[in-house]
């Protein structure tokens, strides 16, 4: 993966983690999802900025996930994007206080190494 593929990969997976940390913000204010409210919060997604501006970053992550789609085998595009556990859960522990379990933290080390793996280049 050229600097050029690497730039575009970050950029697709932060415009991503972005996205999601806006989404839950979003979702927080909107509060639970019920049967008796789900006709109100179809209208309250569209309404609320935090949850359109998350939906925005996830368009710009497509965008930059496609470019680079452009460049390089989807084998290698599509696993490195998993980067984006990493972070949501990064971005869990650190904003949202979630606790990692030592299951989910091995488990990310399993995702870092493969993305090095697959993108390493002899």
């Amino acid at each position: 993966m050229t600097p050029q593929e690497f730039i575009l990969l970050m950029i697709s997976v932060i415009a991503s983690v972005a996205g999601q940390l806006f989404l839950k913000i979003g979702a927080l204010k909107l509060g639970r999802v019920s049967t008796e409210n789900a006709v109100i919060h179809i209208f309250r997604i569209l309404t609320t900025s935090e949850l359109v501006i998350g939906l925005t970053f996830y368009a710009l992550g497509a965008l930059a996930y496609i470019m680079l789609l452009t460049r390089v085998n989807l084998s290698v595009a599509g696993p490195s994007v998993s980067l984006v556990y990493v972070f949501s859960i990064l971005i869990g522990y650190f904003i949202f206080r979630e606790t990692i379990p030592l299951t989910r933290i091995v488990g990310l080390g399993f995702i870092v190494s493969g993305v090095i793996l697959v993108i390493w280049q002899k």
